[in-house]
């Protein structure tokens, strides 16, 4: 087991060293300014679609679930661990620094979404079950055509494993990690009842999994924000300070305090921007397989709504766990990942904050092993045919519980090293296929400003 860990701790030091990180960021600032900033500027046009998009009206009824629920599918995916131990672990290990990286991450981040969703829309297929498919696999094989097949395949193998790291085993890890530390349920207890809840959704497809992220996804991102922002409202005085050190340390040292070891500035850089991908995954080329089955004929229309998937997870959700666990002083406490944001909770909030952040966590997890077990199963049908979801759902359903025991550490290590490995492809694709989102987004605008919309 050492030799695999070390094996693995090699492949990520060289999968997340600096080409990767200026590759993610590259593309994203590439494609914003190509976008002329559109995805920020048009933020509030993004949410009117969001919200219209509750239901699909008549003549947009090509796809299987509306946009909003799309929408909400793709963040049960993203919100999930990452917002909350995620985050937490970024500022133990790079400081209050990291939150800036962060944040920078997403903003690039949102016009790497927008123009993820607008080619897989653009190029979605429809398979032998009259299901709509699509994600960087599709667009890779119908934008770029057969001499680059390859590389769809490669980004559709990397999917479907990574799927069990970022989208099954952390997740179930993390929330059986924080059940038993605030309840004091055994882990394996925990991957049971994860494995059956989730078993049950399973069984319904995208549809049944668009509900029911439709309806939980809303309630505990809103009920988790309204916590955060009481805290931060106990903690009211200390916020201009945390603001001044998550500015200050994004771009000089931290000296090492109490439990907190010091990190140099490449640190903050390294852990933001990792961190943050793993909680928006702008760039994976994940939650575009979720866009693709979206109700409409409007590319750009399900792009703006896709683009909103980053500013909320990372921009609000976020900034909210990263500004709690500073304000509250608990980041020099030697704590980390879930355990670290629940003892800022608990400070704040005595007798209940710790059981919030229990909660809260194990639903966002939960929804994010159905998020990702779509874009699992969507990846081994590129690969195998309609034939290959059945036994892919099987295996992931008995993956929850033996990742419920696994150790946290090479579980996050393992997620992290695959997250590079399934961007790659990805990156490649929207470079190339970057013309394409720039006349699609002209032509659009363009016609709206003729019609005087």
């Amino acid at each position: 087991m050492e030799a695999i860990e070390q094996f693995v701790k090699d492949v990520n030091g060289l999968v997340w060293g600096p080409p990767m990180l200026v590759l993610i960021l590259g593309v994203g600032l590439f494609l914003s300014l190509g976008l002329k900033l559109m995805p920020v500027l048009k933020l509030g046009a993004g949410f009117k679609l969001m919200w219209s998009g509750r239901t699909a009206a008549g003549a947009e009824s090509e796809g299987e679930i509306p946009p909003f629920q799309a929408l909400m599918t793709a963040l049960s995916a993203t919100v999930g661990t990452g917002n909350i131990a995620g985050v937490a672990t970024a500022v133990f290990l790079g400081g209050p620094g990291a939150l800036f990286w962060m944040w920078l991450t997403a903003l690039v981040g949102m016009a790497t979404k927008y123009s993820e969703a607008v080619l897989a829309v653009r190029f979605r297929e429809v398979d032998e079950r009259g299901a709509h498919v699509g994600g960087p696999m599709y667009y890779i094989r119908n934008g770029l055509g057969s001499k680059w097949a390859w590389l769809g395949i490669l980004f559709a193998i990397f999917a479907a494993i990574a799927g069990f790291g970022i989208g099954n085993t952390v997740q179930a890890n993390s929330v059986a990690d924080v059940m038993q530390t605030s309840f004091g349920l055994p882990h394996w207890v925990t991957g049971l009842i994860l494995m059956v809840l989730v078993g049950m959704v399973l069984i319904g497809g995208i549809r049944r999994i668009g509900h029911v992220a439709s309806t939980l996804v809303p309630l505990m991102a809103v009920s988790y924000l309204i916590a955060g922002l009481v805290v931060l409202a106990i903690n009211a005085a200390d916020i201009p300070a945390a603001l001044a050190q998550v500015l200050g340390h994004a771009f000089s040292p931290i000296a090492a305090e109490g439990g907190f070891a010091g990190a140099a500035v490449w640190a903050a850089i390294r852990f933001g921007v990792a961190r943050g991908i793993f909680s928006n995954e702008a760039g994976l080329g994940s939650a575009p397989i979720a866009h693709a089955a979206a109700q409409t004929r409007n590319p750009i229309n399900q792009g703006m709504v896709a683009m909103l998937g980053t500013f909320i997870d990372t921009i609000i959700i976020c900034s909210i766990t990263g500004l709690v666990i500073i304000t509250s002083g608990t980041w020099t406490s030697g704590e980390s990942g879930a355990a670290l944001t629940s003892m800022a909770f608990e400070g704040a909030l005595p007798g209940i904050g710790n059981y919030l952040v229990a909660i809260t966590l194990a639903v966002f997890a939960f929804t994010t092993i159905l998020g990702w077990s779509f874009y699992g199963e969507r990846s081994v049908e590129f690969l195998f045919g309609v034939k290959a979801i059945v036994p892919y759902r099987v295996a992931w359903i008995l993956a929850i519980p033996v990742g419920a025991t696994m150790n946290l550490g090479f579980v996050w290590l393992l997620a992290d090293t695959l997250n590079a490995m399934m961007a790659l492809p990805n990156l490649i694709a929207l470079l190339l296929l970057s013309p394409v989102v720039f006349k699609l987004t002209r032509e659009h605008f363009e016609k709206e400003k003729a019609m005087g919309l």
